[in-house]
């Protein structure tokens, strides 16, 4: 089940259709950028406690700074839900 920050950050890389840094992502959601990372580290594809993630976001270090942006199948989580009756 995914946590209500969790779902902002979905929603809020899905409106960004880009790669975006985790300050800007903070900053939009008034938060740290370390709240940042751990939130979307269940979103991604690391293993916690043995079970793989979803996959859902591509977290990585371009340029000596941090983005993050969705994945295929973030795009089409969102998308579905974003046309869900």
């Amino acid at each position: 089940m995914l946590t209500e920050l969790q779902q902002t950050l979905l929603w809020t890389l899905y409106r960004a259709a880009k790669p975006v840094s985790l300050p800007w992502l903070g900053k939009q959601l008034g938060l740290s950028g370390s709240v940042v990372m751990r939130s979307l580290a269940g979103l991604g594809e690391a293993a916690v406690a043995g079970q793989a993630g979803p996959g859902w976001v591509h977290v990585e270090m371009a340029d000596s700074r941090w983005t993050a942006s969705l994945t295929e199948a973030g795009r089409v989580l969102c998308a579905e839900q974003d046309h869900a009756p």
